[in-house]
């Protein structure tokens, strides 16, 4: 066997080992059958009487299944070779625990290492050791390897810290030697005090003088019989091998005493096989006892050891860059340690950003999930709700304040409108993620990810219409399946296309003419091409160009447009994929165009899925990064919340709600208000994703309620209107029908809703009572008044502890329909349920579309409704509750890659333009700090 193919095996054996089998094995039942065994397998038959080790952990673990019924203690143990001492002493160790054994079949040292530092993260594994001597055909430095097992999982007591602590007599704070401390149990047994242990050169006569005799010579059968004092004890810590033509392996095993010979003259002997062994692994039994114990006094299972950071509030409060520059993160790898994260589940990118690689939720995946917490709003206006800063407020509440386990999953915001007009979206005052710099730009690439995964299909489409046109079948069959070293073969996804056209032939050249030209054309209709080009920049000339213009493309140019990044398909594809292979699969049916004969035409018939699923393999990875309390925070995807589902990724919220625990929360953030983002969240992303929440926050001002209300308009530089700095009862409870509305819209999915009422210095308490009075009126759960931009999780406390009840509260939650029903049945429903709307009417066009999709098969897909987030209906001049409107459905389209159609509601711009002024005019780097200034 060659080194690489002892490497591979190695690693196939590691992963297979160590990442599925350990980290599984440690379930009681293993316990409760094992120990009875062993309890048998240790008895020494030349004592006198059954050792009590047995029995006494049995009950001691019983005590913590009692108190923990989930906790599992658990043994590892790390071999590095094949020596037969070793497989004699792990065979006894297997009798004892569950536990799973490393056997490489070549060595290399990165791969002991990275076993050991698996090991002391995983919580799971309590005693830990690496079975001596490391057997290896490269040196190995024994001491490096076994002072890298963590202190507190080393059972054996073989690291330098171990070795130190006991050296000084720090008993309860180290592990002794399972060798001699079961050597002392033993000693302990026949009642008899000890005299010395024996190491001399006049052998024959020190050891007749010995009343106890401890032989670890390493020597087959070194010390004699007629040596040993009458009614002496003989401890044979020895394990040797010596030729036996009786024995089918040619061998037997002996001790380093003439056993024979020394039981007719010892009190008591220990058997070699069957003596200090067996005693030897009962010390490592207790000894992982103890290490669980110790850990359950330390920590309680399920709850983070987490650092939280102290804010120093300031009056007036800081802009919230100077206060996200006033704090310094924790290093990202200590967070992820701290929520239960393992260092290869982690990619560092800097100090304060890091991806969480999926394995983590392959681990995680029999572990109960937490309680699962929607962000949403009333219909915004210009005057702001902040959901975003409310969404950090009340996770630095239930993490900092009321020390439960909880992750906030909130979108990655695009880089036009932080060059735009809008600014970051980080949260905002001492409700936010840090480094906001950091938060608002590249991040780790996923935007740029998606950017060029778009524009290569964008490319692909237009080079397959060009190619089909200037070439004849075969010469696009010859390039399409091309001779390599004289063989021509399809590829993988060249094979799924013929599957697609009922084609069942392997063998390139023994396609027909006909199936040859099925095969090699697309037949794209140019006016049917969805698929756009995208950039993640506001700029308005892109929204209708021209392409094809050069001499090159012959003529052969039509009209095109780009999208901004964000209302890439790619992107509700990433927000709703739950693994790689569901993402492979999702991006292969993305439908890009039609055929002229009116089939759709998807990224796999271009041969393009490979590829983008490679451009997509990193950004599929959620993004960590922490409030300013130092509470985790998932950055992850950024769909548009109109012509997309509009919130963060599935696999965030899950690995989360893993992360956090049956008791955590995981606060996610809803686009737009209630009536799109959160409506999106319960049909499409919940519908897809399996996860059912407990409580939706609906967050309101008194400011956006009074404009809801009939207040006037806001112009930007120009002080806020009377109506929204004084005191108005009647303006806001007009405009509380707004709130009302939407709590409604949230019980229809059955879900308690807890209104989080963000508090402005002009609110006076009679309107903020009547806001929590009206909303409590409506059917709200409860309504608390929330100051958390101002103080942090401090001004969050009353709403944390509201969703806490809230949660324990029944709930019943459904869909509000039926995928199965018709199209146009599904769009009236939410207009007439989530708008209401009287009645929908359909264009021509949305109609056709209707029709095509349907006889396509995507009419089975839920909607996602695209309209103007300003208010319920489609005019975005009607506040309130519009009432005796009908809503126009201008056009359908389809995105059936991420799983959802999205009817147009009047006119939908995908691409920003920029305003007279754009924000950039404020950025700019300082050259000598390297900080970015401006950008908030």
């Amino acid at each position: 066997m060659t080194r690489s193919n002892s490497h591979k095996l190695l690693q196939d054996h590691f992963r297979l080992d160590i990442r599925k089998n350990f980290f599984t094995a440690r379930a009681p039942k293993v316990w409760n059958r094992l120990l009875p065994e062993v309890v048998q397998a240790v008895t020494l038959n030349t004592f006198k009487r059954h050792l009590d080790v047995y029995p006494r952990l049995k009950n001691q673990v019983a005590v913590m299944k009692k108190k923990f019924p989930d906790f599992k203690p658990g043994l590892a143990i790390l071999q590095v070779g094949n020596r037969d001492d070793s497989n004699l002493y792990i065979s006894m160790k297997l009798k004892a625990a569950a536990e799973v054994i490393l056997r490489p079949l070549a060595y290399f040292f990165s791969w002991v290492l990275k076993c050991i530092t698996a090991l002391n993260e995983n919580p799971a594994v309590h005693g830990f050791i690496v079975q001596l001597p490391l057997d290896s055909n490269k040196p190995i430095n024994t001491e490096k390897i076994t002072n890298a097992v963590a202190p507190e999982k080393d059972v054996d007591g073989l690291s330098s810290i171990n070795a130190g602590k006991l050296s000084r007599g720090d008993l309860g704070d180290c592990f002794i030697p399972c060798t001699p401390k079961g050597c002392m149990e033993l000693i302990r047994q026949t009642g008899k005090e000890l005299t010395y242990l024996l190491k001399t050169n006049a052998l024959a006569e020190e050891v007749s003088k010995a009343d106890i005799l401890v032989v670890a010579a390493g020597k087959a059968e070194m010390v004699k019989g007629e040596w040993i004092k009458p009614g002496a004890v003989v401890i044979d810590c020895g394990i040797n091998y010596i030729p036996d033509s009786t024995k089918a392996s040619g061998k037997r095993v002996v001790g380093d005493v003439v056993y024979s010979t020394a039981k007719e003259r010892a009190g008591y002997i220990t058997p070699v096989p069957g003596g200090v062994g067996p005693m030897t692994v009962a010390m490592l039994m207790q000894s992982t006892v103890e290490s669980a114990q110790r850990f359950l006094e330390k920590f309680q299972p399920g709850k983070w050891s987490i650092q939280y950071n102290q804010l120093t509030l300031k009056t007036p409060v800081p802009s919230d860059i100077e206060i996200s520059r006033s704090y310094m993160p924790k290093p990202i790898g200590q967070l992820a340690k701290e929520i239960g994260l393992i260092s290869e589940e982690v990619e560092l990118y800097g100090q304060t950003k890091a991806k969480v690689l999926l394995s983590a939720l392959k681990r995680l995946k029999d572990k109960p999930d937490g309680k699962y917490v929607v962000v949403t709003g009333i219909t915004p206006t210009p005057l702001g709700e902040g959901k975003s800063t409310t969404t950090m407020g009340l996770a630095q509440a239930l993490g900092a304040h009321l020390h439960q386990n909880v992750f906030a999953c909130v979108r990655q915001p695009s880089q036009g409108p932080t060059f735009g007009i809008k600014g970051g979206a980080a949260g905002g005052g001492y409700s936010q993620v840090i480094p906001m710099e950091e938060f608002n730009l590249h991040l780790t690439g996923d935007i740029h990810a998606i950017t060029a995964a778009s524009n290569l299909v964008a490319a692909a489409i237009d080079a397959r219409i060009f190619h089909e046109l200037t070439q004849t079948d075969q010469a696009l069959y010859t390039r399409l399946v091309p001779l390599i070293n004289g063989i021509r073969q399809f590829s993988d996804i060249q094979i799924r296309r013929l599957q697609k056209l009922g084609i069942r032939k392997m063998e390139p050249t023994t396609l027909t003419e006909e199936e040859m030209h099925k095969f090699v054309r697309l037949d794209i209709d140019p006016t049917t091409i969805t698929w756009q080009r995208v950039l993640d920049t506001n700029d308005r000339f892109l929204r209708s160009i021209t392409i094809g213009q050069s001499p090159t493309e012959k003529g052969f140019s039509r009209t095109a447009q780009f999208d901004i990044t964000v209302a890439s398909e790619i992107m509700a594809v990433l927000a709703l994929t739950d693994g790689l292979e569901d993402m492979r699969r999702r991006l292969g049916r993305m439908v890009v165009a039609s055929s002229k004969t009116g089939e759709p035409v998807t990224t796999d018939d271009l041969g393009v899925t490979g590829a983008l699923t490679v451009l997509m393999k990193d950004a599929i990875k959620p993004n960590l990064m922490q409030t300013l309390e130092g509470t985790p925070v998932f950055v992850h995807a950024g769909p548009f919340a109109n012509i997309a589902h509009g919130n963060s990724s599935v696999l965030a919220d899950k690995i989360a709600l893993k992360l956090v625990g049956q008791e955590g929360f995981v606060v996610t953030e809803a686009g737009f208000g209630a009536d799109i983002g959160m409506e999106k969240f319960f049909n499409i992303k919940c519908r897809y994703s399996g996860l059912q929440p407990h409580v939706v926050v609906l967050v309101a001002t008194v400011r956006a309620l009074k404009m809801h209300g009939g207040g006037p308009t806001v112009s930007a530089g120009v002080p806020l209107p009377k109506e929204y700095t004084e005191e108005n009862l009647q303006l806001l409870a007009n405009g509380c029908s707004n709130l009302s509305k939407q709590i409604q819209n949230a019980r229809i999915f059955g879900i308690p809703v807890v209104v989080a009422v963000n508090v402005f210095k002009t609110d006076t308490e009679a309107e903020l009572d009547l806001v929590a009075q009206m909303a409590k009126e409506a059917g709200a759960f409860n309504a608390v008044k929330c100051t958390h931009w101002a103080e942090g999780g401090k001004g969050a406390l009353a709403l944390a502890q509201a969703v806490q009840r809230a949660s324990q509260a029944p709930s019943h939650f459904k869909f509000l329909y039926n995928v199965e029903l018709p199209v146009m049945d599904k769009i009236r429903i939410i207009a007439q349920q989530i708008y209401g709307a009287d009645d929908i009417e359909l264009f021509p066009e949305a109609e056709q579309k209707i029709i095509l999709y349907t006889k396509q098969g995507f009419g089975n897909l839920p909607i996602c409704m695209a309209k103007t987030h300003l208010s319920l209906s489609h005019d975005p001049e009607r506040k309130g509750v519009p009432k005796g409107f009908v809503l126009p459905i201008r056009d359908v389209r389809a995105s059936v890659g991420a799983g959802f159609l999205y009817p147009l509601i009047g006119t939908m711009s995908t691409m920003p333009g920029l305003p007279t002024r754009p924000c950039f005019y404020d950025i700019d780097l300082d050259p000598v700090t390297e900080e970015v200034n401006g950008l908030f």
